[in-house]
């Protein structure tokens, strides 16, 4: 099963040296037992487009869909065997990064 566990925080490029360095042990954790697929963090905010091309507008907002104080500064998409191990993997990766996080799992 794949899941995507997401860093909420409320600034972007705002780890510590030593939240990075539990970020990167956490990281060599999950490709240590196959858990790591893909992990990057994300611009702040204030650099969104929302896109609607629907039926040709073209409508191009240089803003954020949200306005909430809290957004996403990253994720990881990761593989784990059961819903109960993917949410021992995000709990040990809201510690790594001292953030929230939500953990979904993705469709198929």
């Amino acid at each position: 099963m794949r899941f995507q566990i997401s860093v909420i925080d409320d600034l972007s490029n705002s780890g510590s040296p030593e939240e990075m360095a539990a970020v990167d042990e956490f990281n060599d954790h999950l490709e240590a037992h196959g858990h790591w697929i893909f992990a990057c963090g994300l611009a702040a905010p204030s650099t969104s487009k929302v896109i609607d091309n629907r039926l040709d507008v073209n409508q191009i907002d240089e803003a954020p869909l949200f306005s909430a104080k809290e957004q996403f500064s990253g994720f990881w998409i990761i593989d784990a065997e059961s819903n109960e191990e993917a949410l021992s993997l995000a709990l040990a990766g809201s510690k790594a990064c001292n953030r929230k996080v939500e953990l979904r799992p993705l469709l198929r």
